[in-house]
């Protein structure tokens, strides 16, 4: 551009465009490579490449701000899919547009099936996979093997905890060959992962699904905040979240606070 004919005030207000304009390129095109990089990173996730593998989710960022679109095949997998990504980097909001495609009554057996299923899934002391879970008339039949009687025990407590569940009869056999110990995954689940698992999992059983609990992690290290009405409430929230694939530890600084009559 040719600027010598020009007025010399002219001159220096279009020089001076023309450098503002060369200094906002570079910063377009981080925010460009900062959202790829969140979309990139929410597909590699341990939420999308386990519980969400077979769903059929798009990301698309833009300016930090997130919109997940697609289809999945329950509530809770919209939900786990949004807490995952809202805890990435660099996201400012989430719009969440992805579609059930079956969305069950709440309180059918359908519908605790997949509950039941999924709270087994989150805790690593249990095997989702090696558990068969039959629903009928909120009554849960729990067959497959268990590695210990202590698993088989603690099979029946997280299926018991699930809100709408009546009773659990639990059929599974004790595994007689020793299997080896599995890789600790702790160092390979991100963060964000984490703290979208502990969250779905508070949900899902019946003696947290009350507590409005804050979740951050941390390198695997979790701290969760909130109220609990007593000491007993508190040290279930840190059993239940230690229990949680990836979590390495837990600080827990929930306040105590009892429920006082009303005069």
């Amino acid at each position: 551009m040719k600027t010598n004919n020009l007025p010399y005030s002219t001159r220096c207000t279009t020089l001076c465009s023309l450098a503002l304009s060369m200094l906002l390129i570079p910063i377009e095109l981080r925010a460009d490579e900062n959202d790829d990089r969140i979309d990139a990173t929410a597909k590699s996730t341990y939420v999308f490449k386990t519980y969400l593998v077979d769903d059929s989710i798009t990301t698309k960022t833009k300016g930090g701000i997130i919109t997940l679109s697609g289809s999945v095949k329950e509530l809770d997998h919209k939900q786990l899919a949004q807490d995952t990504v809202a805890g990435l980097s660099g996201v400012k909001s989430v719009d969440n547009q992805i579609v059930v495609q079956e969305n069950s009554e709440k309180y059918s057996d359908t519908w605790l099936y997949l509950k039941v299923k999924n709270t087994l899934a989150f805790h690593r002391s249990v095997s989702a996979l090696k558990t068969t879970v039959v629903l009928k008339e909120a009554v849960v039949t729990l067959t497959g093997e268990a590695s210990s009687e202590a698993q088989k025990e603690l099979t029946t407590e997280y299926a018991a905890d699930v809100d709408g569940v009546k009773s659990v009869r639990n059929e599974m056999t004790i595994s007689i060959k020793k299997e080896p110990e599995p890789l600790t995954l702790s160092v390979m689940i991100d963060d964000a992962s984490i703290s979208a698992q502990v969250r779905a999992a508070l949900f899902i059983h019946r003696s947290t699904s009350a507590f409005q609990t804050s979740v951050l992690t941390s390198e695997g290290i979790v701290t969760v905040g909130g109220i609990a009405k007593n000491q007993a409430e508190k040290d279930l929230v840190t059993k239940l979240v230690s229990d949680i694939h990836g979590v390495k530890s837990v600080m827990n600084n929930m306040i105590i606070k009892p429920i006082t009559a009303a005069n």
